[in-house]
This record gives structure tokens, sequence and C-alpha cells, in this order.
């Protein structure tokens, strides 16, 4: 692909609304904006994605700065790829460190695609001109929570989702299903309960959600496909799913009905398109989860959820959800519940250097 130069960005912006869960509330949004310039001059994007603090996954911003900077920014220099997905072999030998690997993928299929003169979402097999759109709805009480789905009710967003644990997820999900009785709502549990919370969940049954995600912990999948043999919801795997071999072994447990893809967190495109393709044999149904991701990363998941085996509304947001001003141009919008895909090549955005130098905290090229 001939790389000339990788440089990473740090920035940093203030979110318009706190992001509620049980585990951490957030304000502000750190991550990585990754670039990669051919000897062409051409430039591809990409955006890693890890938190400050490691309350989702153990990977932060600081983690991902020194993979990207100290080991894998020195593979890509030292050897020759054509295709996106040599780097994510390549990277195969780095234990773990998925949204750091993420990040600097990403940004090489944005580069392939455009020196193909091609959308992203059409190098990856996209069959969709446009896509169906799904919002969270996180507030700190039960009326914050109304509110909120309100708003995405009126934007015309496909399914709401919410987040719940122990102790306010009765009376939440009682107070929005006799306010919206027909809406297409989930509830995502970031692993808020434990098996012994069964007779608890089962009782989640009655209020007709499309799936409950990620209820237990993270590496439990062994409990995970008992709670769904008792359970009339589908559970929905989400932190749980960091590879495609752990997508192939859920599947194989029953460990859950539907799969939550985020390509930073199995580690790049490459990957969450061989999950994608596995779970359309195996009739499993999949959506693109969100990382309270700017522009960049988001255009990247619009293209990953153009794929036919996206079969649910994902967490794609307009970028007016989150940020007063994104750093893409021009911006992602929902209309009617849909984003229509660009057909400009790569992601289909340009990205603004402006904005980038204004909000960054920190920069590095190689």
């Amino acid at each position: 692909m001939n790389i000339k130069r990788l440089t990473m960005h740090v920035v940093e912006m203030p979110l318009k609304a706190p992001f509620y869960t049980h585990l951490e509330t957030v304000t502000k949004r750190e991550a990585i904006i990754i670039e990669v310039e051919d000897r062409d001059g051409t430039v591809g994007w990409g955006e890693a994605s890890a938190f400050s603090t490691p309350w989702y996954t153990e990977e932060t911003v600081a983690t991902e700065w020194h993979i990207i900077k100290d080991v894998l920014f020195p593979l890509l220099k030292e050897h020759d790829i054509s295709h996106p997905a040599d780097a994510s072999s390549l990277f195969w030998a780095v234990r773990g460190n998925q949204m750091a690997k993420a990040g600097v993928e990403s940004a090489l299929w944005d580069l392939y695609a455009k020196k193909l003169d091609q959308p992203l979402f059409g190098v990856l097999g996209g069959t969709r001109s446009s896509i169906s759109a799904g919002a969270v709805a996180s507030g700190k009480t039960t009326d914050d929570m109304l509110e909120r789905i309100q708003a995405h009710v009126e934007a015309g967003y496909g399914r709401i989702k919410v987040k719940i644990s122990q102790g306010s997820d009765i009376e939440m999900l009682t107070a929005i299903r006799k306010a919206y009785p027909h809406i297409s709502l989930m509830a995502d549990a970031n692993s808020a309960y434990s098996l012994q919370n069964i007779d608890h969940l089962k009782t989640l049954d009655t209020y007709g959600l499309m799936m409950i995600e990620q209820p237990l912990e993270a590496d439990d999948m062994w409990n995970h496909a008992k709670l769904q043999r008792q359970l009339k919801t589908p559970v929905c795997l989400d932190e749980s799913i960091r590879s495609f071999h752990d997508a192939k072994c859920a599947v194989e447990m029953k460990a859950c009905r539907v799969i939550n893809v985020k390509f930073s967190r199995v580690g790049g495109i490459s990957e969450a398109k061989r999950i994608h393709d596995y779970c359309i044999q195996q009739n499993i149904d999949l959506w693109a989860g969100g990382m309270i991701e700017f522009g960049i990363s988001r255009a990247h998941n619009v293209a990953l959820a153009s794929l036919p085996g996206f079969t649910m509304p994902g967490d794609i947001v307009s970028t007016d959800y989150y940020w007063e001003e994104d750093f893409i141009e021009p911006s992602i919008f929902v209309q009617n519940g849909r984003i229509h895909l660009s057909q400009e090549p790569g992601i289909g955005f340009g990205v603004s250097r402006k904005r980038i130098e204004k909000q960054r905290k920190a920069v590095h090229s190689a």
C-alpha cells in the first residue's frame, strides 16, 4: 500500500449531554484519530475508540497510545502490505489490544477504498443504500429516560435502547412501556446481573424486549448459555465477543441469539466481516453497536452496517446527537429513521484538520 507516514492525534470533546451507565458517567470523550498517508499523498482515516478509563474494556486511550506508537506503527513500517486484511494478520501476533488494532486497520480500509475510487461500503460487500438507525436513551432518572426516548421517537429512530441495572429496571421498563407500548425496545445491562438473578431476569420477559444485552459478566459465556435457556427474550452478547472465535463459541454454546458487532471491540473491520459472514450461515441476528464515537468511526460503522447480515437497527446516531461539531464534513444525519450512505470514495466524508488541531491534546508521526 506504499505507506509513507503514520500519524495519530489524541483529541477530546465534551458531550452535549452526559451518557449514563451503572459503571460510568461519560461527560467528555477522548479518542485517537489515525491518519495513514501513502506516497501518492492519499490519506486514510481511522479512529481508536477506547475510553479514558477501563470501564468498558481493559483498554484505555493511554494503552492505545503505547501499543499504536511502540508496536503497531513499527510493524506496519517494517512490512509491506497490499490489503487491510494483511494488517489484521500482521497484528495477530500482538495479544489483545483490539481497539488499538481496529483504529489502525480502519484507516487502512479507508485508504484502500480511496485508492480503488470506491465507497468503503461497496468494497466490503454492502448491499444497502441506507441503513436503519437506533439510538440509546440514557438518563439518571426515569423521567430523564422518558424525555430522551420522546426526542428519539420524534427524530424517527427505529429502535430505542435503554440502560438497565438492579434496583431500577422494573420501575423504568414499566414506565417506558406505559408511555410507549409499541416501540421497538431493547435493554442493555453492561454485566449488571449474575446468574443468581435469573428469576428476576425472567420477569423482564413480560416487557416485550427485542433483546437483553450483556446481562452477565463479559467472560462468562457458560452462564449466559444457562440464562438463555431460561429466557424467552433473546440474549445479545456485546463485551463477550472480542473475536471471530468468541462469536463461534457463543453460537455453538447457544449462549445468545443476537450478537452486537463493534468492529473496534473485535480488532477491526476484517474480523467484524468474518463474524458477519459466519452469523449469516448460522441465522444469528446482528446489529452494529456504537462507542460514543466521533464521526470517523461512525462512518466506518455505517459502511459495515450496510452488509446484508445486519438485521437489526444499530446504535448509529446523527453526528449532532453527541457533538456540537464533529470532525467529519458533511455530518451524518438520521432522516426518517435511516442514514443514507455516501457514494464518495472511502468512508465518504471529508475530515477537518482544523477541527482536529483545535481539539488535539497530543500527536505522534512515524
